[in-house]
C-alpha cells in the first residue's frame, strides 16, 4: 500500500516540478509518469529507512507521500534538463 502513495506523491511531484521549471519540461503526462517512477523508488527507500511495525501509521503514509514527491520531482526535473541539453546540442 505504501509504494502506491508513493507513486501517486511522485507523479504529482513530476507534474509539480513541470510546472515550476517550464524551460526544462517534458509535458504533463510524461512528468508525472516519470515523477511516478522516481516515486516508486523513494518510497521504497522511505520503506527502508523507517522498516518498522505493520498497520496504518499516518507518519509512514505521510513519509512515503511526500518522500515519492520529492523523488518524483527530482528524476522529472533531471530527465527535463538533460532532454533540454540534448536538444540544445542539435
Amino acid at each position: 500500500m505504501e509504494w502506491l502513495i508513493g507513486i501517486v506523491g511522485g507523479a504529482l511531484g513530476g507534474v509539480g516540478a513541470g510546472a515550476a521549471v517550464k524551460k526544462n519540461t517534458l509535458g504533463t503526462v510524461l512528468n508525472g509518469v516519470l515523477g511516478a517512477v522516481g516515486g516508486a523508488g523513494g518510497s521504497a527507500l522511505i520503506q527502508n529507512l523507517l522498516a518498522g511495525g505493520a498497520g496504518l501509521d499516518f507518519g509512514a503514509i505521510a513519509g512515503n507521500l511526500v518522500g515519492g514527491g520529492v523523488a518524483g520531482a527530482i528524476v522529472s526535473t533531471i530527465v527535463g534538463l538533460i532532454v533540454g541539453a540534448l536538444k540544445k546540442k542539435k
